[in-house]
């Protein structure tokens, strides 16, 4: 049994993950900080969880100058 051992993953670490959790984190902290009542509130939080999609937009449009 131990011949037909399977591993999952390249072995490689997941750095791109933290520095995701770690934006996810201030986005929070920002939107929530900026909110002023319980429903820009929650919309803070759904925009935390996609705020790279705002980057990606934000770097694009200036890029197309």
């Amino acid at each position: 049994m131990t011949g037909n051992v399977r591993r999952r993953g390249s072995g490689r670490a997941g750095g791109g993950d933290a520095v995701y959790g770690l934006g996810l984190i201030g986005a929070l902290v920002w939107y929530i900080g900026q909110a002023d009542g319980f429903w820009p509130g929650v919309l803070g939080v759904l925009k935390a969880l996609v705020w790279p999609a705002f980057v990606v937009y934000d770097l694009l449009r200036f890029l197309a100058g």
